[in-house]
């Protein structure tokens, strides 16, 4: 065995271990889609930054990216509570969220990230079903994904942020995933970029793979629990055979 091989067999023989399963029968694998099928997150990190200190709250936008994946409301609240200790007025979340969904407009469209388009091709070529889980509510990101990713993800197939009362690192939208797609927790993949989005993957007992497509060190996605752990979705399409070979024979 390479490397490569030893790392996935040690990581799946770690999740049979951890959640008393005699194997990974994969039906479906969960997409979320800022940061793996789009290179969107330097844009919605900037439009965060720019809306929230436009209201006088503080968020980097290098704290924007350990926030991916929660509801907007959540990500506000989380700012606002920590500058004046109480909840923010759900008018007040509904304006910031509604400004930076216009901020977030004005930058280019984001590109597909690089090897996501071909990944999604082998998954499907695979009989397997593709299902989005995202935390966005980005009608603008979501009416793309159509374009971009045409005949993959169907309404019926799709978790939002319209979708779930608990967001990301909540188990209830990879939850919901797994019964839009009609499968176990043992059934299916989580591919995630962030590691509130990694937290959810696992809290909901399904096998998470990690792909650090933004400036995180990789240990913030181990850390997360990631059962897997690519630096790219170029380099998790490029080795996609392999990851699904050991998915099915085990």
């Amino acid at each position: 065995m390479n490397m490569q091989e030893i790392i996935l067999e040690e990581a799946v023989s770690r999740y049979l271990s951890q959640h008393r399963q005699t194997g990974i029968h994969l039906k479906a694998v969960l997409f979320d889609m800022d940061g793996v099928l789009f290179d969107s997150m330097p844009y919605h990190a900037d439009s965060w930054h720019t809306v929230m200190e436009r209201h006088g709250l503080h968020l980097s936008r290098e704290e924007a990216f350990l926030h991916e994946g929660r509801t907007g409301a959540a990500t506000i609240n989380i700012v606002y509570h920590r500058q004046y200790g109480k909840d923010a007025d759900p008018e007040l979340i509904r304006q910031i969220y509604a400004e930076k969904s216009e901020e977030f407009a004005r930058h280019p469209e984001p590109e597909r990230m690089s090897g996501a388009w071909e990944l999604v091709q082998k998954v499907k070529a695979c009989g397997l079903t593709p299902v989005l889980v995202t935390g966005s509510g980005q009608a603008t990101l979501l009416e793309r994904l159509a374009h971009s990713y045409p005949d993959t993800f169907d309404r019926a197939h799709m978790v939002t942020a319209f979708d779930v009362k608990f967001g990301k690192p909540n188990p209830e939208p990879y939850l919901m995933g797994l019964v839009k797609a009609g499968v176990a927790a043992n059934e299916a993949i989580v591919v995630e970029n962030a590691p509130i989005g990694v937290q959810a993957g696992v809290a909901a007992g399904i096998f998470t793979v990690a792909v650090n497509t933004g400036p995180l060190d990789s240990k913030v996605l181990l850390d997360a629990g990631a059962n897997l752990l690519f630096p790219s979705m170029q380099a998790l399409c490029d080795n996609w055979e392999q990851v699904n070979d050991k998915l099915l024979s085990n």
